[in-house]
């Protein structure tokens, strides 16, 4: 008996050792469903990987080989049959209905690997969940020294909730290379995004070659360079060089596609009208419905629309004159040009925050009203959008745009995407029209997301927590018309690349789940803490992100003898507080903040940082006391 129990004392404590030496599964998105068990699964010196014959798989292929040679120094062997390969990918004779096109089920044994999927994007899928489940240095930039490349033994049966897995990515704001773009996508299918929606045209810049009309890219692609905060510039003095911006060419989008392609994403170009549409009247005066359009300039980010009165109206007319025939023959010409480059089966046409007081002052828009029977410009915008939506059409392509389209009735076929949060989008539903969900609520990767005295200033704040409560289908609407979401990088106050990751990570970890997981398996208390190691992973591979989802959440008010009263928050447990009013930089050694403070009567600024386990993960916060005063109010 006692034999028995120090066998089985010596098991249970063998065991919880391997529980414990297995590293822990965090795996974003979370997929539908993971089976632990005990033990891990070291990879051999030489890796040898069998693929069957099927040429489809190369861009698989293509992807281990590069990650384990960049960062394991191992070489991988392809052989389309080996029964003793450490990775066995496997392309399913008879389809698993559940899986479709894209699921994949991952099998972790203590002999090797398995990656089955219907699909070859399934399979691709499946080996970025690998890659997850490897050591942090498997993201690194250079072979890693001392590192055991084991993986845990775990079964994992995994499938997307939506086609449709987008990011927005800006381009006109401020033009990005080939190369970054490339990096962008090589970012996003990580985490499982399949869709790249690329706005190519705005006020600042047209960025894609159109051959049939040059001085797009020649006049439209360039503006003055300026820095600062985008929106408040001085124009442009007019000896300043026109040099900052680019273009890519029909080739570079050519390359960009197939670059996409080769890892299962779709590229859908944004062509932003009849408003955001000053770099294409620059380029082509006769566009415009107003007289003097031909003395305009690509804005560079001065002011040129006033948001603080109704219907935004511009100050100078960046609008498309939808009365005018040569704007439909310059429609027809772009779309010809951009479905020979894009054969993604969708196109978008913008329709957002067109201003339209340029138009109440038109004759020309004021004929077409008499002609058309049109009662307002809401009405003269459909029109506009309905002519587009047939080109578009006539091309082999179907039209989507900005939920605005919704206003002065909605073309026939015509899908919308809901920005203004989800009401358009409900709307549009109910309608009969399909919808992609990308709302300012929660998928505005642009937004600050942390204090507005820590990041560059946008309109509004959207920390990682509010962005993983994006739920792309409301209650009420019919779920097949809900193609899935996406989240949304317009790039004002993003001048570089850098800054794009910033603003991208963590936050669209965040919606990768939400356009990924099922709606069950979402939960942030466990969600964080996968965040938290990929951060680990974005340090291997230099990828910038953004710590904010660390820094305190200032809630300001006051006493009843009027003194200043601040109240400290988190977004995420298990942080501590320090704090400074004396102009000196807080550590843990400093007051802790455990209750309101009350700002003394002559300080300056309040000081904060946080710490988690004794170590710091936040920034420091300088919070100056007259923006404390502001925020108190009387």
């Amino acid at each position: 008996m006692k034999k028995f129990t120090a066998l089985a004392l010596s098991c249970l404590f063998a065991a919880t050792a391997l529980a414990q030496s297995t590293p822990d599964i965090a795996i974003i998105p979370e997929p539908v469903k993971i089976t632990k068990h005990p033990g891990l699964y070291t990879l051999p010196k030489a890796i040898v990987v069998q693929s069957g014959q099927q040429q489809e798989l190369n861009r698989v292929l293509d992807l281990l080989k590069e990650k384990f040679a960049t960062a394991t120094g191992k070489q991988i062997l392809v052989k389309a049959s080996a029964p003793a390969a450490a990775i066995k990918l496997v392309l399913n004779k008879k389809a698993d209905a559940v899986l479709g096109k894209e699921g994949y089920y991952l099998s972790v044994k203590s002999t090797g690997i398995t990656i089955s999927a219907n699909e070859p994007a399934g399979l691709y899928y499946g080996a970025q969940t690998l890659m997850q489940l490897l050591p942090k240095e498997i993201e690194g930039l250079k072979v890693a020294k001392g590192v055991t490349w084991s993986v845990p033994v775990v079964d994992i049966y995994d499938y997307p909730r939506f086609a449709w897995r987008g990011l927005m990515f800006d381009v006109s704001r401020h033009f990005f290379t080939k190369k970054e773009v490339m990096r962008f996508i090589d970012d996003m299918v990580k985490y499982k995004f399949n869709l790249l929606h690329w706005h190519l045209t705005d006020d600042e810049g047209w960025r894609v070659e159109i051959k049939s009309l040059p001085r797009l890219t020649t006049v439209g692609a360039y503006n003055v360079k300026r820095e600062g905060t985008f929106g408040d510039f001085i124009p442009p003095k007019p000896d300043e060089p026109r040099n900052y911006g680019g273009f890519y060419t029909q080739d570079d989008i050519r390359e960009i596609v197939k670059y996409a392609q080769e890892r299962y994403v779709n590229i859908m170009p944004e062509v932003d009208v009849p408003g955001h549409s000053l770099a294409a009247v620059v380029a082509y005066p006769q566009l415009s419905a107003t007289a003097g359009a031909d003395k305009y300039v690509v804005r560079s980010g001065e002011k040129i629309m006033d948001w603080s009165k109704p219907g935004h109206p511009a100050l100078v007319d960046n609008t498309l004159n939808p009365a005018g025939d040569y704007t439909y023959e310059f429609l027809d010409k772009v779309t010809t040009e951009l479905a020979q480059l894009f054969p993604f089966e969708y196109m978008h046409l913008g329709g957002d925050e067109c201003a339209k007081n340029f138009w109440e002052q038109s004759e020309q828009v004021k004929a077409l009203m008499a002609k058309e029977n049109l009662k307002n410009m809401e009405e003269v915008q459909s029109y506009f959008e309905k002519r587009l939506e047939k080109i578009v059409e006539s091309k082999g392509k179907k039209f989507m745009g900005w939920d605005e389209i919704l206003e002065g009735g909605l073309g026939p076929n015509a899908a919308v995407m809901s920005w203004r949060g989800i009401k358009g989008g409900i709307e549009a539903a109910k309608q009969g029209h399909d919808v992609v969900m990308s709302p300012t609520t929660f998928a505005y990767l642009d937004y600050m997301q942390s204090d507005r005295i820590m990041e560059p200033p946008v309109y509004a704040t959207l920390r990682l927590n509010k962005t993983y409560e994006f739920e792309p289908v409301p209650e009420g609407v019919d779920a097949k018309l809900i193609k899935g979401g996406q989240a949304n990088l317009w790039t004002e106050q993003v001048y570089n690349f850098r800054q794009v990751e910033y603003m991208i990570w963590p936050r669209a970890l965040a919606v990768s789940e939400s356009v990924w997981s099922p709606p069950a398996k979402k939960n942030f208390a466990a969600f964080f803490p996968k965040v938290e190691k990929q951060f680990e992973r974005f340090d291997q591979s230099e990828t910038k992100y953004a710590p904010s989802v660390y820094d305190p959440i200032f809630q300001v008010g006051r006493n009843p003898d009027k003194t200043i009263k601040v109240t400290l928050t988190t977004e995420v447990p298990g942080l501590d507080i320090y704090y400074s009013f004396d102009n000196s930089y807080p550590d843990k050694f400093y007051p802790k903040y455990t209750a309101p403070l009350t700002v003394p009567i002559d300080a300056a600024l309040l000081r904060v940082i946080t710490y988690k386990n004794g170590k710091p993960v936040g920034r420091m916060n300088n919070m100056p006391i007259t923006e404390l005063t502001k925020r108190a109010g009387n």
